[in-house]
């Protein structure tokens, strides 16, 4: 079971261009597939509410319709990484349409927003062979994850049971802006700021917890 939370070392050994864990012993937050009108403001309001300094792997499309909320998310602060443009799978694709998915999304936040990109994640953590090669033609670094809350599955029970069981003192936590998680993302949130002060960790921002 630990394995559908945190992926198993022989794959991290496979791929150690690959981020796994927070560089230093502080947790980051992260969350996939927004900026949506829905879910982002509340999960700023939390990590406010916190002082938590979050990675946000948005999804190009998603910045493209709705710019005030990647104004937002860098305004407070936060760190806007690439997810894809489209949310397409890489595994789905071919070398070449994975690395125009990905340009895309790098294009959009330098012509729009003047920004450069530095971290990429796959949808779905989904990656191929040629994922390393095209990280380093690109000069990006795929961020993956130690601690997967299953956020996405609405159940808040799920989420404590990963988070009690999984988090650890240098974890890159995975939670979802998305529609998927909407009932439970504040709880999730509110959830493991509570766990990880009973534990004496802390949580980091994306700038020193990313290399």
């Amino acid at each position: 079971m630990k394995y559908q939370f945190n992926p198993p070392a022989i794959i991290k050994k496979m791929f150690p261009s690959f981020q796994w864990e927070s560089e230093i012993d502080k947790i980051l937050l992260t969350f996939d597939d927004g900026p949506i009108p829905e879910t982002t403001p509340s999960i700023l309001e939390h990590l406010s509410k916190h002082n938590i300094k979050a990675a946000f792997f948005c999804v190009g499309e998603n910045v493209q319709r709705y710019p005030e909320l990647y104004h937002q998310l860098i305004n407070e602060d936060h760190m806007v990484c690439n997810h894809t443009f489209n949310h397409k799978l890489l595994t789905r694709l071919s070398r070449a349409e994975g690395i125009e998915q990905i340009k895309k999304f790098n294009n959009l936040i330098k012509s729009d927003f003047n920004a450069e990109v530095l971290y990429f994640r796959p949808p779905h953590g989904r990656f191929t062979l040629a994922t390393s090669s095209v990280m380093k033609e690109m000069n990006l670094k795929n961020i993956m994850w130690s601690l997967l809350t299953y956020d996405y599955r609405n159940d808040l029970n799920v989420v404590k049971f990963a988070v009690n069981n999984y988090l650890k003192k240098n974890s890159i936590v995975v939670l979802h802006d998305s529609l998927k998680s909407k009932d439970i993302i504040a709880d999730s949130i509110n959830y493991i700021v509570e766990e990880t002060s009973r534990k004496g960790f802390q949580i980091g921002v994306p700038a020193e917890c990313l290399r």
